[in-house]
């Protein structure tokens, strides 16, 4: 016999389990003539945004302990993310298409977004 605790554990594990958590960041558009490892150094990472309008990419730049929370629940090139970059007023959906990292280290270099449709 269960005791009679169980059965609302069980439920309530159910209902989390079937909720999805929505995925967003904020990005900055990148100042020019900015050396990456400056960046780095700030806490920021470089990323670039692709597709939005055709052939013509951003240049961001994304908080460090933001960018690596948000990797931890995303598979590349699968997840929809909702990308915001109020500075240009730009916002819509896309997925993390590369993740540029040392190869032991595991050090965060360089995040390539790719736009889908808004």
């Amino acid at each position: 016999m269960w005791p009679r605790i169980a059965f609302p554990l069980l439920t309530l594990i159910i209902i989390f389990a079937s909720i999805t958590m929505a995925l967003s960041i904020e990005c900055q558009q990148r100042p020019e003539n900015v050396n990456p490892r400056a960046l780095r150094r700030d806490g920021l990472i470089p990323a670039t945004l692709y597709g939005h309008n055709g052939a013509e990419s951003i240049s961001l730049v994304v908080d460090h302990k933001t960018a690596v929370t948000m990797l931890r629940s995303v598979t590349v090139k699968e997840t929809p993310i909702e990308v915001k970059i109020p500075h240009l007023a730009w916002e819509g959906e896309a997925v993390v298409q590369e993740i540029q990292c040392h190869p032991w280290r595991r050090n965060l270099y360089h995040l390539a977004f790719f736009a889908g449709k808004k």
